[in-house]
């Protein structure tokens, strides 16, 4: 396998135009489409990186089926999910979808610092000093079998003078930057892109499911001062880290909300749908004095065919709750290992569907962090009231993505590729542009 393995990158969005863009979580548990049009707008002081307003036409959910730890593995029913989650999404807006950005939440997603330093000789950094010193620091980094999906700096210094944004044009000696890269398994990556691809549609930029999840639930002062995000999904929990403004960590664990209904369907002796419900109504991970009188009615599968039972709600609670614990101290000790538990010390916001959980907010208090919210989708227009919930953040988070994307190092000269080694058209401006753009990089 090459060691240059890159999955495809979005040009920078025009400010000053509007553009219609389809995006597609690819979860565990539920595959959403969304498309929407971005207006353009005044960049938001309070919203992370937004510069258009979101406003959605069309939306799509379907039960992920081929999908396992937000890994495809099983092809074809992968395809049929994704299909019918578009279909879905086009048929509400009137809009046929010819390209997808779409997240990635499996393939052992993890985050790698780079540090180069490159001798200008006391004159202004120019623009060429940047890419060169961007491309040292992305060469130390590349590794088999992985894919780069993110390369964000995040941070330059000049001589003494750390946390730099934009060194362009100021005077020094020794120019230094941080380079954050963000990768996959290259694998995992191409048969996401695979499977996309069979249903006829473009993956114009593949996006980590932590960093999407950040983008739609933070506040720029909490990126400034520093937060931890927690996403709980379905199979997997994954992790984001802001600091100073910037994607600093990511990291996950294949522990999420369906092995805690795996636990509840085996420790009741019910079927996994009934364990759902039972999670959803009823669920906790935190006692209370009222448990023990409370019952709950489950359908217990046995020999004889399926036999109503009443329980107290105290024996579901201690089922929960210790896989809630053990998936909070996973995340815990990730980020102590990381060396990032101080941001999440500052401010903890937890979203995806799992921390929606009772209790949740409470457990991460006493695990992780004094202070905790929960994260939901901010700032986008039409959504209806089922997706304005924590489940849907790394929805909207795809949605922000291209207005971010900018900020990103991809290597000079190398084409975006598909999954079968196609290069493949960016589908957020139009066809002229297109064709425009494709003459100059071909002549």
């Amino acid at each position: 396998m090459s060691r240059h393995v890159l999955t495809p990158r979005m040009r920078p969005l025009p400010t000053r135009r509007s553009t219609t863009l389809a995006v597609l979580d690819v979860g565990t548990s539920k595959v959403v489409c969304l498309i929407a049009k971005l207006l353009p707008c005044e960049p938001a002081d309070v919203l992370l990186g937004r510069t258009h307003r979101c406003k959605i036409l069309g939306i799509g959910h379907q039960r992920a089926r081929g999908i396992k730890a937000g890994v495809v593995i099983d092809m074809d029913e992968a395809e049929k999910t994704i299909r019918m989650a578009v279909d879905a999404a086009e048929r509400m807006a009137g809009i046929e979808a010819e390209s997808v950005v779409v997240n990635m939440t499996g393939g052992r997603i993890s985050s790698q610092h780079s540090k180069s330093s490159l001798n200008i000789g006391n004159r202004a950094v120019t623009a060429a000093d940047l890419n060169r010193i961007l491309e040292l620091a992305s060469a130390s980094v590349m590794r088999d079998n992985r894919a780069v999906i993110h390369s964000l700096p995040n941070g330059y210094q000049l001589d003494s003078t750390r946390g730099i944004h934009d060194p362009k044009g100021m005077i020094g000696e020794t120019l230094s930057v941080d380079l954050h890269n963000v990768a996959v398994e290259a694998a995992a990556a191409r048969n996401l892109m695979l499977a996309i691809e069979r249903c006829h549609l473009t993956v114009e930029a593949i996006v980590a499911t932590p960093y999407a999840s950040a983008l739609s639930v933070l506040a720029d002062d909490e990126a400034d001062m520093g937060a931890a995000i927690i996403d709980f999904g379905g199979g997997t929990t994954s992790i984001s880290v802001f600091e100073h403004g910037r994607l600093a960590h990511v990291d996950a664990i294949a522990v999420g909300g369906n092995h805690i209904t795996m636990d509840i369907a085996r420790g009741l002796t019910t079927r996994v749908t009934d364990a759902e419900r039972l999670k959803i109504v009823h669920g906790s991970c935190v006692s209370s004095p009222s448990d023990i009188r409370e019952t709950i009615t489950i359908t217990v599968a046995g020999d004889d065919g399926d036999q109503p039972t009443h329980l107290p709600r105290t024996q579901l609670v201690r089922i929960i709750k210790p896989r809630v614990e053990e998936i909070l101290e996973l995340v815990r000790d990730r980020l102590k290992a990381s060396g990032f538990a101080a941001p999440a010390g500052r401010r903890l916001i937890l979203t995806g569907g799992g921390a929606q959980l009772t209790g949740m907010v409470d457990l991460a208090r006493q695990t992780i962090s004094s202070t905790v919210r929960i994260g939901r989708p901010l700032g986008v227009q039409g959504l209806p009231e089922s997706a304005k919930s924590p489940s849907y953040a790394a929805s909207v988070g795809l949605l922000i993505y291209p207005q971010v994307a900018a900020i990103e190092h991809f290597t000079q000269g190398r084409k975006s590729t598909s999954a079968q080694g196609t290069t493949k058209a960016n589908g957020t401006d139009g066809y002229v542009a297109r064709v425009g753009r494709w003459l100059k990089e071909s002549f």
